[in-house]
């Protein structure tokens, strides 16, 4: 007991370390006020906006802001002692077109304005499979609907998944709500398509693959038409409510 006291007491002295060190770090935004609209002035360009969402160490943002000078990315997540991770890396090698923002996604909207963001990547987020959680995963169409009012027209939204379920709820989601599919691997290494971006690994990608299981990936645009979306999850999101719960 003394050993596990002991280990939680060093976790948690760890976690405050790196949340201190994220407040100095320029790379990461906290709840930042007045950024709706105003990316192109934080990068000081015109270039395409990327969101990683649910970013964690926010090992997409890093690897592909690395890959892709002339884009910016953006790592979005709520936990600040993972983003430190991915915002060390991006400082210590100069990624000025990587940054990071420390939000709750249920509250998207608030930061970036109509059409600002060019694609959105969601890599290895929790499915949320416990009984009625599934409004809680990151491609429900409540989370659709407030992506379609930050997303320029024909946006890609890229999914890449362990979990067969998240994969295939959002197949049934992407149909519902009548998007566009591009791309759709059910087996990413199994096919021999882990090139390009899609070969960039996670931790937790990583992990999974030495437990033998199945990589997901399907990319999709949203529909012209509004997503239809059930009228309390829309009250919910106007009000400025946290979507996740």
């Amino acid at each position: 007991m003394v050993i596990k006291d002991y280990l939680c007491a060093f976790m948690g002295h760890k976690k405050l370390i790196r949340f201190q060190a994220i407040d100095t770090y320029s790379n990461v935004l906290q709840y930042p006020e007045n950024m709706k609209g105003n990316w192109k002035d934080y990068f000081k360009n015109d270039n395409p906006v990327t969101l990683e969402l649910a970013c964690g160490k926010g090992e997409y943002s890093v690897g592909l802001g690395r890959a892709n000078k002339d884009r910016n990315y953006i790592g979005v997540d709520i936990k600040g002692n993972r983003i430190h991770a991915g915002a060390t890396i991006a400082l210590k090698e100069h990624l000025g077109n990587v940054a990071f923002l420390r939000i709750h996604i249920g509250q998207i909207t608030n930061y970036f304005a109509p059409g600002e963001v060019d694609e959105i990547w969601i890599v290895f987020a929790d499915p949320f499979l416990r009984k009625g959680k599934a409004k809680n995963r990151l491609t429900h169409s409540r989370f659709l609907y407030a992506y379609q009012q930050i997303l320029k027209v024909g946006g890609r939204i890229n999914l890449k998944t362990d979990s067969i379920e998240l994969y295939n709820f959002t197949l049934e989601t992407i149909a519902e709500q009548n998007c566009t599919i591009h791309e759709n691997i059910a087996d990413i290494y199994g096919k021999g398509l882990a090139s390009g971006p899609l070969a960039i690994q996670t931790f937790y990608e990583k992990m999974h693959l030495a437990e033998g299981r199945t990589i997901y990936y399907v990319a999709f645009s949203l529909p012209s038409t509004p997503i239809d979306m059930p009228e309390r999850f829309r009250n919910a999101m106007e009000n400025n409510a946290d979507l996740i719960d």
